[in-house]
């Protein structure tokens, strides 16, 4: 029994399926077609009659360009001028006996240029690697007496 109704409802949907639908416009494409049970109108002799086409162009339309700026004033140019490098003054590395310059490093991201505590840390860490072990001793000392200078 389960069997036969399921075999029904699939005949079923087979044939709606299957069913043809009518479209709700007709194949004139004119939007103006008169409403069912409104009288016809007459066509006249000099009336031109619409052209009937197919939907879409058939030729490319592209967009106008914008007509150009009458004028056009660039925005000012800022001048910068790079503030001047302080070095700090060599460093005494008591575990080697030296005195090392410390190197010019790049303008400081503080308030008018200047070194901050992360660049100064940035600048005593790329020492140690420059001048090597030889020179600083233990690099971790080094760097600790950089930074605190």
């Amino acid at each position: 029994m389960p069997n036969t109704a399921i075999a029904c409802l699939l005949a079923a949907a087979l044939a709606f399926a299957a069913a043809p639908v009518r479209a709700q416009w007709d194949n004139d494409y004119n939007i103006m077609t008169p409403e069912k049970g409104a009288p016809a109108k007459k066509k006249s002799a000099e009336e031109p009659q619409p052209r009937k086409h197919p939907r879409g162009s058939s030729t490319l339309v592209t967009p106008t360009p914008l007509p150009p700026p009458l004028h056009y004033n660039p925005p000012p140019v800022p001048t910068v001028t790079p503030t001047a490098r302080v070095v700090p003054p060599s460093l005494y590395v008591p575990q080697t006996g030296q005195t090392l310059p410390n190197l010019p490093g790049p303008v400081g991201n503080g308030p008018g240029g200047s070194e901050t505590s992360q660049d100064r840390a940035v600048r005593c860490a790329h020492q140690a690697g420059v001048y090597g072990p030889a020179q600083t001793g233990n690099p971790n000392a080094y760097i600790g007496s950089c930074i605190t200078q």
